[in-house]
């Protein structure tokens, strides 16, 4: 890594490092190795089969009247050397509002975060006409809910946190620590390699 080819994280490094911090050293430092889960798969078709029923819903889910949507949105900031392609956006007459499709039961930190840095992505290249970009919405599968997310300064100051320690990370290539919360080590891919937190 030069700073003439600076590395560019993707917004779900980020989600990663929030869940914890080995997950995105596993993936960024050691590529090779991650596995293809039942979960993943199970995410991906879930993620497409919502993507077809949203053309054809109205947006009060989201508890709006009218609004434009566009799916799978290719997203790039060199300068926040962060990359993705976020899951839908609404466009209202005052509002760019990501949105969010995860296969999970219930919010997370993670999820938050991935949010804002789409967010975040959307105000730097996508919005010439300086709409505002306040809040997104986290669509959970099973649930057929869409949370509400509002990007808070807490929440920014956070996400600022988090890509200092990312480069961090990419930089030392020393392995950080694990999650506290060790629950979600049952089923992680990765857990094999972690020889000690079991």
């Amino acid at each position: 890594m030069t700073t003439e080819d600076p590395f560019v994280f993707r917004v779900i490094d980020l989600k990663q490092y929030v869940y914890c911090p080995r997950i995105l050293y596993y993936h960024t430092v050691l590529p090779q190795v991650r596995p293809l889960t039942y979960k993943m798969a199970a995410g991906i078709a879930a993620h497409t089969q919502t993507e077809r029923l949203e053309k054809r819903r109205s947006l009060r889910t989201y508890g709006l009247q009218q609004g434009e949507r566009r799916f799978n949105v290719s997203l790039y900031g060199p300068d926040l050397h962060l990359s993705g392609e976020l899951d839908m956006l609404i466009e209202t007459a005052t509002e760019l509002i990501p949105v969010d499709f995860k296969q999970s039961k219930r919010e997370g930190d993670h999820f938050r975060m991935q949010l804002l840095a789409y967010g975040r992505l959307l105000d730097i290249l996508a919005n010439p006409q300086q709409k505002t970009i306040q809040r997104g919405f986290l669509y959970l599968i099973p649930q057929r809910q869409a949370v509400e997310v509002r990007f808070t300064p807490t929440l920014q100051r956070k996400l600022n946190q988090a890509m200092s320690q990312l480069h961090i990370i990419i930089k030392n290539q020393q392995m950080p620590m694990p999650t506290k919360k060790y629950g979600r080590c049952v089923d992680c891919e990765f857990r094999r390699f972690c020889n000690d937190v079991f």
